[in-house]
């Protein structure tokens, strides 16, 4: 296994990825595209999840393919960014053909960042022009850490961030992307060290290696639950994508089998707190030849060393801004 050029979900053939971000609103959304309509599964394995048209992508449901995934801030008021992407693509002329209709198919979810510091007394919901603007900025470069949905975003103890990583698995390429946002922590207590540090690539978040003092204190939470007003700023979205032609099915075994990443990087993951999903995606443009179950566990286990490494890297690419209530990894001592 090997990173890939850009250490991007990009890397993977056909998508695109565009940010907005509101540095006023400490808020922003994530949008991922790609030229042609793909394949897209989603498994939720935290307990206070908020999505849009995540139940269609069910291996039964009829729609097969989509035209973009929305990870956006904002709590129930980020949903709207999904409107402004299909408004978007509407414009372009994609979407799902009904008659003489097409409807753009934007499954969406959001993470909890209202009480991170940012003013969020607009007199209008900025979320669907956020959308709109991560659409058009759709492209394969794009920066993470305090970027996007990602933008607010806060862990247990310090500053989250939007984070993305890539790897190759013969003749497949297998990308992550995630917006960081959990209720428990990255690093032990009192550490720089991640929980993610035995799957690092390159010193791709510093290169620090494992805590060598190991484990945790036993305070498996940090500020974020110490308070009544700030229980339930949680979450953590991501998307994982390949170039591997899989069906709807196996894009859901592959989500989640992509959850053992959440749980390697964050202590504690998937909490009655937190929304935690992972999206699969396939853009199909690699058949694959050898046995399809062999193949898929492959995969799998690839995805979830990825999203790992993309939630460090999230993590340690965030920077400080003014007004900020944690501080960045960086600042860290």
């Amino acid at each position: 296994m090997a990173a890939n050029k850009l250490n991007l979900i990009t890397d993977v053939r056909g998508i695109l990825v565009g940010n907005a971000s509101d540095e006023v609103l400490k808020s922003g959304v994530t949008v991922l595209t790609a030229p042609e309509p793909f394949v897209c599964s989603v498994h939720v394995m935290g307990g206070a999840p908020g999505t849009r048209e995540t139940d269609l992508l069910a291996p039964d449901k009829l729609v097969e393919d989509i035209d973009a995934l929305v990870l956006s801030g904002g709590s129930a008021f980020g949903l709207d960014a999904c409107s402004g992407v299909s408004d978007g693509l509407r414009s372009a002329g994609r979407g799902f053909r009904a008659g003489d209709a097409r409807v753009p198919i934007v499954p969406g979810a959001i993470l909890f960042d209202l009480l991170n510091g940012g003013d969020k007394g607009w007199a209008e919901n900025p979320y669907r022009d956020l959308g709109r603007t991560a659409f058009r900025n759709a492209d394969h470069m794009f920066r993470i850490g305090t970027e996007g949905a990602g933008h607010g975003a806060l862990t247990g103890t310090v500053k989250g961030g939007l984070g993305s990583a890539s790897a190759q698995l013969a003749d497949f390429t297998i990308g992550a992307l995630v917006a960081v946002n959990p209720v428990g922590s990255v690093c032990p207590e009192h550490s720089r060290h991640f929980w993610a540090a035995p799957f690092e690539q390159e010193g791709e978040f510093g290169g620090l290696g494992s805590d060598p003092r190991g484990g945790h204190s036993g305070r498996i939470f940090g500020h974020k639950v110490t308070g009544k007003a700030r229980s339930q700023q949680n979450t953590t979205l991501a998307i994982i994508a390949t170039d591997a032609a899989l069906t709807k099915a196996e894009c859901h075994r592959l989500a989640i089998a992509a959850h053992d990443g959440i749980a390697r990087a964050i202590v504690p993951a998937h909490t009655p707190f937190d929304g935690d999903l992972v999206f699969a995606v396939s853009t199909g443009h690699v058949p694959v030849r050898d046995d399809r179950a062999s193949t898929l566990a492959q995969l799998g286990a690839i995805a979830a060393t990825c999203l790992s490494r993309a939630i460090a890297r999230g993590v340690y690419e965030a920077r400080a801004e003014s007004g900020d209530l944690f501080p960045a990894w960086s600042s860290r001592s």
